[in-house]
């Protein structure tokens, strides 16, 4: 390539130097993070649209979570989750003292005895062979009755204890969830949640993943967990007017090093997430997504009651543990030991840990994603997962993100950070972006932005047709002719 006439001698030097750099931007010590920026939250309790499922009236720090309502309510109705332990739950089942009595594969059959031929259990089976499963596998057994469970509607918020969500992930393990071993009737528009298909075949993969589960298991039954997770499905109804926007974008931490859950805490923190929130989580599926939905295992119980996400919707999650160290990613994925999580607590006990769920679009063709309406798709999710309703700018933490919708899904690394960049400076947030050890797009990406933020160029101005060859041809991408109307 040719060098750029209009590069001066002072950018080359620049440039040089970036060369050596591990990080670029802002540095990330001036950011915003939770609980530091966060206002003071307000008494926690029930509404028309946040059902809370513990008793408020007694939560207290260091105080023991009641549930609410404190006994079986039975309920099989459209607005709720069919549960194991209902009347109306019609499988075959023996009692359930003889199933917590009974090997992990045996007790999960006698649940589904029409499965018997079907399911494969020999990544269970192998796991249980290397590290004497049998008494591994007692830790899902000790944790198993919960009341109630709803669906997760439109722009309304769910409240629950760890504990509650300990009891739920150890029915998804043993399967009991009703109706949900396919996704062809009922649930067709749900993820899976029970893990039958986690426990098939012999790759390597199941192995880790279910070594991953199994510490959380054993660290919830050994400690009770004491905090909440609130889990909010968020709605756009109402999208900004890009071209006309008159913001900047704001400031921008790009490094080749660290991750988003580990150098981004207290910040908002983006899971690349599928529709079906948590992607192949319970089956063959092991990259950002999977593996964050296993380090950090109540965000699987979100499968049980989120319907797929719209394209104008999104899936916050406060409040989760991280429970697991890891190591690799893809094939090279390792569970590396227990993973003790000091995050601090709110006032409504959960830990200062926000993420966010926003799934990209999957493209066949690379092209196709610099049409104006795909670029206005991804801006519309990008900024409901960051926007908060009549929030004051200096209480919102930055964004903490990476290569949102690349990989599989197809998506241009630039073009993402561009879009995620210009979403969250229409939501007010400064951006620290992960590249996962790519020091060529840092440095392309902190060019773009220093490109845009020296022109003090708008979002608006920056979604304008004009704009998009100067700023593709200054990063050295592909140039797309602009959309003839």
């Amino acid at each position: 390539m040719s060098p750029d006439p209009t590069e001066t001698q002072s950018d080359a030097s620049l440039k040089s130097r970036d060369l050596d750099k591990a990080w670029l931007g802002t540095p990330i010590s001036e950011f915003n993070r939770i609980p530091q920026c966060a206002p003071p939250l307000s008494y926690l309790k029930a509404a028309h649209n946040h059902t809370v499922t513990i008793r408020t009236d007694l939560l207290r720090e260091e105080d023991v979570l009641v549930s609410y309502p404190t006994k079986f309510r039975d309920a099989w109705d459209d607005g709720m989750v069919k549960m194991p332990c209902s009347e109306k739950n019609l499988f075959p089942v023996e009692t359930e003292v003889c199933l917590l009595n009974c090997d992990p594969q045996d007790a999960i059959l006698r649940y589904h005895t029409s499965h018997a031929k079907k399911w494969d259990f020999t990544a269970l089976n192998l796991l249980c062979t290397e590290v004497s499963g049998s008494e591994y596998m007692t830790h899902t057994q000790s944790i198993f009755k919960m009341n109630r469970c709803y669906k997760l509607c439109m722009n309304h918020s769910l409240t629950m204890s760890q504990e509650q969500i300990a009891c739920l992930l150890a029915n998804a393990f043993f399967c009991t969830f009703p109706r949900r071993n396919s996704r062809k009737f009922e649930y067709s528009n749900y993820p899976e949640i029970n893990f039958y298909r986690l426990f098939e075949g012999a790759s390597t993969r199941k192995i880790e993943k279910l070594k991953t589960l199994l510490c959380y298991f054993r660290r919830v039954t050994q400690t009770k967990p004491e905090g909440l997770v609130t889990f909010t499905r968020q709605t756009l109804n109402q999208p900004p007017n890009w071209e006309s926007s008159q913001i900047q974008l704001t400031r921008l931490h790009i490094t080749c090093e660290g991750t988003i859950e580990s150098e981004g805490y207290g910040m908002l923190q983006v899971d690349f997430a599928n529709r079906f929130v948590g992607g192949g989580v319970t089956g063959h599926g092991l990259v950002q997504e999977e593996i964050r939905f296993l380090i950090n295992p109540e965000l699987i119980v979100s499968r049980l009651f989120t319907e797929a996400l719209e394209h104008n919707e999104c899936l916050i999650i406060t409040g989760s543990e991280q429970y697991s160290k890891y190591s690799g990613y893809a094939e090279s994925y390792k569970w590396v030991e227990s993973y003790k999580d000091e995050t601090p607590r709110d006032d409504w006990q959960r830990r200062c840990t926000e993420i966010v769920a926003i799934d990209a679009l999957r493209y066949r063709h690379f092209l196709e994603q610099f049409l104006p309406e795909k670029i206005t798709r991804e801006l519309n999710k990008a900024y409901c997962g960051f926007y908060r309703n009549n929030a004051n700018v200096k209480h919102l933490s930055a964004v903490a993100t990476g290569n949102w919708g690349c990989g599989a899904f197809g998506g241009d690394t630039r073009l993402k950070a561009l879009i995620q960049m210009m979403a969250a400076a229409e939501a007010g947030r400064d951006v620290a972006y992960f590249t996962f050890g790519d020091a060529q797009l840092m440095r392309d990406v902190h060019e773009m932005h220093t490109f845009l933020t020296e022109r003090q160029v708008t979002v608006g101005h920056a979604c304008g047709h004009e704009y998009r060859d100067s700023v593709y041809r200054n990063n050295r991408m592909q140039v797309i002719p602009p959309h003839e109307p």
